[in-house]
């Protein structure tokens, strides 16, 4: 598929997820066991490959950690598939699929994997599946719900906010109770799923035209709600997700509420061990009173990056590690994944207490937001500028020398012309 035909497929595309592959000379050989390696990011992934490569002597895994998409794993396996040494096997977020087609950067295992659609929940074997071609495994999908400091609203008299507009009024009364805190620290990467949430669609086709509509109304609305609460100085904006600085506020709850996916679980456990049995999950508020509407953040696959010399083997171990039991059992507890497999979504793992919220069966509350999360969310085809494009945006606003809402129009034109730049037909 030369790069021409790709532009004109990606039209098509819905939400996915990619990978990569390389070579096995002690395979090719015919000696020993297939050998393959695997790029990713995520804790618990290399308990699975353990697990894996103990019941399996004739396929051998060996994986190797890289700093995630967007601070760099994905620049490095682009790199490697442009140098024809990449692995055979990596970790890609959803919303990267569409720029890693674009790039001729996966190899096409619809043959070799098409036996394990029946074992993945649709929506997410369609994050995989490219106008009927298939480039990878399901592995989990990103719910998202409202982590808070239980503690905090107990001693401030905070109600739980149901609603956005209670969020708000729920900010001011921590600042009222304590004047160097935050109801949140806002990150770039929320917005997306606060977006969708609030019914936005950023990305769609139309024929053979991509459809950009990142400053529609819904995104207004929920950009113009959170220009309000910075113009407040209720969100902190200065601190990185993720970083030291995060993490500290949370754990000393100067944060009082973090927005994130299931995913995020475990990882507040770990960088802020001092907060256990202090947090507790809320269903995201919503933008009127009885509504049940969710976005999603994150959701990835195990792909198939080009030039891998062994697909079959690629998708027998990447189907295994998104559906063995042992395996999701782990990815469940240090991963933090809701599973993509149908058959990971009935075991006890997924419906049972969490020791560091209090024993909170958390995932009951993620359970519902998945089934009311709107799935026909599309990312668009040059994700990573995108990305990189929005950050900046996002920095603009909070520097003070712009605001969210006009941020948006900028984006807007910005990725009109990245798409366009790739040969794409574009209107937005």
């Amino acid at each position: 598929m030369n790069k021409t035909t790709i532009a004109v497929a990606l039209v098509m595309l819905p939400l996915t997820a990619t990978a990569c592959g390389s070579p096995s000379p002690e395979a090719d050989g015919g000696a020993g066991p297939v050998k393959l390696e695997f790029w990713g990011w995520a804790p618990g992934y290399d308990k699975s490959v353990e697990l894996f490569n103990a019941g399996h002597k004739d396929v051998q895994v060996t994986f190797n950690k890289l700093p995630s998409g967007g601070k760099g794993g994905y620049d490095k396996m682009f790199t490697a598939v442009k140098a024809g040494n990449a692995p055979c096997l990596a970790q890609i977020g959803f919303e990267s699929m569409p720029t890693f087609l674009l790039e001729n950067a996966l190899e096409d295992v619809t043959s070799e994997a098409g036996g394990a659609r029946e074992q993945f929940l649709p929506w997410t074997w369609n994050q995989v599946t490219i106008v009927g071609k298939t480039y990878g495994i399901p592995v989990d999908t990103g719910p998202t719900a409202l982590y808070y400091r239980k503690d905090l609203f107990d001693k401030y008299g905070i109600a739980v906010p149901k609603t956005w507009d209670e969020y708000a009024k729920a900010a001011e009364k921590l600042r009222q109770a304590d004047p160097k805190a935050y109801i949140l620290n806002l990150r770039a990467v929320d917005l997306a799923g606060l977006a969708w949430q609030s019914g936005a669609k950023w990305f769609g086709t139309a024929g053979d035209t991509w459809k950009v509509a990142i400053n529609a109304p819904e995104t207004k609305r929920m950009a113009e709600y959170w220009q309000g609460l910075i113009d407040k100085k209720l969100v902190n904006v200065t601190d990185e997700g993720y970083s030291a600085a995060w993490w500290s506020a949370l754990q000393s709850g100067k944060v009082a509420t973090a927005i994130g996916a299931v995913w995020l679980h475990p990882l507040i456990a770990e960088n802020a061990p001092a907060a256990k049995g202090k947090f507790a999950v809320a269903p995201m508020p919503q933008w009127a009173a009885g509504e049940k509407k969710f976005g999603n953040e994150g959701g990835s696959s195990t792909a198939v990056l080009k030039g891998c010399a062994h697909k079959k083997e690629a998708v027998e171990f990447a189907t295994w590690m998104s559906t063995n039991p042992d395996s999701l059992k782990n990815l469940i507890k240090v991963t933090g994944i809701y599973p993509a497999a149908t058959t990971g979504l009935s075991l006890p793992e997924v419906n049972t207490g969490v020791e560091y919220f209090g024993g909170q069966n958390i995932f009951e509350v993620f359970a519902d937001a998945a089934q009311n999360t709107d799935t026909s969310w599309q990312w668009g085809p040059t994700q990573s500028q995108f990305g990189a494009d929005l950050t900046d945006s996002v920095n603009v606003a909070y520097s003070g020398k712009g605001t969210l809402p006009a941020q948006l129009d900028v984006l807007q034109g910005k990725t009109v012309e990245a798409m366009k730049s790739k040969g794409l037909k574009v209107e937005g």
